[in-house]
């Protein structure tokens, strides 16, 4: 019995392990806190795994609920605003991209980052699950226990505060 939990827990984090990194990172402002607050999101998943794995309708939903709570958690200890860190982010290269094309695509990505980074906890929360993560609307309204209407809402008026924050 133990074997098949780790087994479904092992799987569970190869799918889901860079996408928690990433929501935590957007939340945190190092990636050295990011690679720990995800270490414990991850610790805290399999303690509650094993305890019952059949209490977890949504395993996905549920390490994000843990990730969302680690942070909260991280910041209330810390007494830190909630702040993104742009000298910290990765950069990914594409090697397609010529030089003059890729600065302009990392000037606008950190005009994102320093955007999302002003917006409320929730907007950046669904915009970060709806459009980074590919969550479904259904599966971020369950994360913000909230209805989907209100989630589809939420997210527009998250997207036009963006907007608002990237044109001025």
């Amino acid at each position: 019995m133990a074997n098949k939990l780790e087994k479904t827990f092992s799987k569970l984090y190869d799918q889901n392990i860079d996408k928690i990194y990433r929501f935590v990172f957007l939340k945190v402002n190092s990636k050295e806190t990011a690679e720990d607050l995800t270490s414990k999101v991850f610790m805290r998943g399999w303690d509650r795994f094993r305890q019952g794995v059949d209490n977890i309708d949504n395993p996905r939903a549920f390490l994000y609920q843990i990730a969302r709570n680690t942070v909260i958690d991280y910041y209330r200890e810390k007494g830190r605003a909630n702040t993104v860190s742009i000298d910290n982010a990765p950069q990914i290269a594409d090697p397609r991209v010529n030089l003059h094309e890729r600065a302009a695509i990392n000037a606008d990505l950190a005009g994102v980052k320093q955007a999302l980074s002003g917006l409320s906890d929730d907007y950046q929360n669904v915009v970060i699950w709806h459009y980074l993560d590919d969550l479904p609307i259904k599966e971020v309204a369950k994360l913000l226990d909230r209805s989907e209407e209100a989630t589809r809402v939420l997210l527009h008026r998250a997207l036009g505060s963006l907007r608002e924050r990237l044109t001025s």
